[in-house]
C-alpha cells in the first residue's frame, strides 16, 4: 500500500512547480474556510472590480488608465445608485405585501386541496392533504420566525450592510486602479518557473470573464425584458417576480424550473385558468426560450465545456459552502478544477519528455 502511494506521489509530485501549486491551493481553500466572512468585503470587491476590468481595459485605448478607471467606477456607482434607490424599495414593497397576503393564498390553496379527496379518492384521501397542509404550515411558520430572528438582528445587519456600502466601492476602486500593481507584487513572491501556472490562467481568464460579465449581462436584460412584459400584462408583484426570473438565470437548469411555482401561482390567484394565465404563461416560456436559444449563445462565446451533472453537483456543492455567491461561482470554479486535472498530467509528461531529449532520427 505504501509502495503504491509513494508512486502516485512521486508521479503527480515530483514536480517543483505541480507542488507548488498543490500548496497553493490548499492556502488559498483554508483562508476562504476560515476567514471568509471577514475578507468577504475583499473578496465581494476583487469579483466586481473584475467585471469591470474589460470596459475599463476598452476605455484606456481612447484615454488615460486613470481616468478610464474613474469613468466606469462612476458609472458603476450611479448603476448602483439606481437600483437601492429605485428597483430595491418597490421590490420591499411588493415582497411585504406578498407576505400580507399569504393568508388568504394558503386559504385558497386548502380549499383547492380539499377538492381532491372527493374527485379522485382513488389517488389521494383527506388524511393526505391534511397532513400536507399541516407541513405547509409549519414550513410558513418557520420561515416567519426565521424573518422575526432576522428583524431582532436588524442593528446588526445594518452595521454590516453599513460596512459593506462604505468599504467595497474604497476597495473597488484601488483593485480597478492599482490591480496590475498588486497583481505583481504577489506573483513576485513565486517561482520564476511557472508555465503550468500560466497556461491555467491564460486558460481560465477568457472562460471566467466571459461567463461573469455574460451572467451579469444575462441577468440585466432577462430580468428587464421580465418586468416590461409583466408590468404590461398587468401581473401583481412585477418587480418581485422579474427581479426572481432575472436571477433564476445563474443556476442552470434548476433556476429557471423553480421561478416558474411563483409566477405560474401569482398568476393564477389573481386571474384564475383564464386567458390572462395562459398569455402570461406563454409570453413566460418565450423568455425563457429566448434566453435558452439566443442569449446564452450570444453572450457566452466561450463555451464551458462541462457535463450538466458536473454542472447541478458543482451547484449544489459551492452553494452549500458560500450560499448564494458559491451558487454564482460554481460553474467557473467547475471549469478552474477541471483545467487543473487536465495540465497537471501534461505538465509532468512535458518535464519528462524535456528531460529524455529529442529522439534519435540517426536509425533509418
Amino acid at each position: 500500500m505504501l509502495k503504491i502511494i509513494s508512486k502516485w506521489v512521486h508521479r503527480y509530485f515530483s514536480d517543483e512547480e505541480a507542488l507548488l501549486l498543490f500548496v497553493l491551493l490548499a492556502v488559498s481553500l483554508l483562508v476562504i474556510l476560515t476567514l471568509g466572512k471577514a475578507l468577504a468585503p475583499v473578496f465581494f470587491s476583487i469579483i466586481l472590480a473584475f467585471l469591470m476590468q474589460g470596459a475599463v481595459q476598452r476605455c484606456t485605448r481612447y484615454m488615460p488608465h486613470k481616468v478610464a478607471v474613474l469613468l466606469v467606477f462612476t458609472s458603476f456607482m450611479a448603476a448602483f445608485l439606481a437600483f437601492m434607490l429605485l428597483v430595491l424599495p418597490q421590490v420591499w414593497r411588493q415582497l411585504l405585501t406578498l407576505l400580507n397576503e399569504t393568508p388568504r393564498i394558503m386559504s385558497e390553496i386548502q380549499k383547492v386541496l380539499l377538492l381532491l379527496p372527493e374527485r379522485y379518492p382513488e389517488l389521494v384521501s383527506e388524511q393526505q392533504v391534511r397532513q400536507l397542509i399541516a407541513m405547509a404550515a409549519s414550513e410558513i411558520g418557520r420561515a416567519w420566525q426565521w424573518a422575526l430572528t432576522f428583524s431582532l438582528h436588524s442593528i446588526t445587519n445594518i452595521v454590516a450592510l453599513l460596512i459593506y456600502l462604505i468599504l467595497v466601492p474604497i476597495l473597488v476602486f484601488f483593485f480597478m486602479k492599482d490591480g496590475n500593481y498588486l497583481a505583481g507584487s504577489l506573483t513576485a513572491y513565486l517561482p520564476e518557473k511557472r508555465d503550468m501556472m500560466r497556461r491555467i490562467w491564460t486558460e481560465m481568464d477568457a472562460q471566467i470573464a466571459n461567463y461573469i460579465r455574460g451572467k451579469v449581462i444575462e441577468i440585466l436584460i432577462v430580468g428587464a425584458v421580465s418586468y416590461v412584459v409583466f408590468v404590461f400584462l398587468g401581473l401583481n408583484y412585477a418587480a418581485l417576480l422579474a427581479l426572481m426570473v432575472g436571477l433564476s438565470v445563474v443556476i442552470p437548469y434548476i433556476g429557471a424550473a423553480v421561478v416558474t411555482l411563483p409566477v405560474a401561482g401569482v398568476a393564477f390567484f389573481q386571474w384564475g385558468w383564464g386567458s390572462e394565465f395562459i398569455t402570461l404563461m406563454i409570453a413566460y416560456f418565450v423568455i425563457q426560450a429566448l434566453d435558452g436559444n439566443v442569449l446564452v449563445p450570444i453572450l457566452f462565446s466561450e463555451a464551458v465545456n462541462l457535463h450538466p451533472v458536473s454542472i447541478i453537483v458543482a451547484v449544489l456543492l459551492f452553494g452549500s459552502l458560500w450560499g448564494v455567491l458559491g451558487v454564482f461561482f460554481a460553474i467557473p470554479l467547475a471549469t478552474l478544477i477541471k483545467s487543473i486535472v487536465n495540465a497537471w498530467p501534461r505538465a509532468l509528461e512535458h518535464v519528462h519528455e524535456e528531460s529524455q531529449g529529442p529522439p534519435d532520427e540517426s536509425v533509418s
